[in-house]
């Protein structure tokens, strides 16, 4: 999925400019990283405002059009007012080809309707994450990685180790030796109490089928 934005070189720098700049409606930024020198940018509020909804734009390699020259880049920050619906400054940071990026990816879980712990168990699906950190080449990265719960039972959970992903993509995670999960299946109260009783009075019944007349 490519994704452009348009910007503009930004001369003017400070507190001052970049006021003037969100009083037209205008966003100030910059570019950094690579073999080039950090470029102040200016964008519009509007067109940056609406991609910051989409979740592709947040784990996308995006095309910068940059004065009419496209840049590959990835964005890495956003400053947004405490209080009103305003950007107020955007960080992107260059990519190369051959380089590996570091980021996070949403996760997309499917089947916890079905999953036995849910369907035969009771239980609800915690999401322990909702992002998870990668490291790859920019064109392997995914825009979203899919969780398939279809075979989760109560009391147990998914790991990043169990996560299916494309060759070359590596979880920051297991890098550094860790394997977190990142949903469980957890049994409400009432299902913990009611799995309790059962199992109370099979131990109880036990002994009986067991015993001698």
């Amino acid at each position: 999925m490519k994704i452009e934005l348009a910007v503009t070189k930004r001369d003017l720098q400070g507190t001052g400019a970049s006021r003037r700049l969100r009083h037209a409606g205008r966003v100030p930024g910059i570019i950094y990283g690579g073999k080039h020198a950090a470029q102040p940018i200016e964008l519009d509020h509007n067109e940056i405002f609406h991609k910051l909804r989409q979740e592709a734009f947040h784990a996308t390699i995006l095309t910068l059009v940059v004065d009419g020259a496209e840049e590959q880049a990835l964005l890495r920050d956003v400053q947004m007012h405490a209080w009103k619906p305003e950007v107020l400054h955007v960080d992107f940071q260059r990519v190369s080809a051959d380089e590996k990026i570091h980021m996070k990816v949403p996760l997309h879980f499917i089947n916890a309707d079905v999953a036995p712990g849910v369907k035969l168990s009771g239980g609800n699906v915690s999401h322990i994450m909702n992002e998870v950190e990668i490291l790859c080449l920019p064109h392997q990265l995914p825009e979203f990685i899919t969780v398939d719960l279809a075979n989760l039972q109560a009391g147990h959970s998914v790991h990043i180790s169990d996560l299916q992903v494309a060759e070359g993509i590596e979880f920051a995670a297991a890098h550094k030796g860790g394997n977190p999960p990142v949903a469980t299946i957890v049994l409400p109260r009432a299902a913990k109490a009611a799995a309790g009783e059962e199992a109370a009075e099979g131990a109880a019944a036990a002994p009986a089928k067991g015993k001698k007349k």
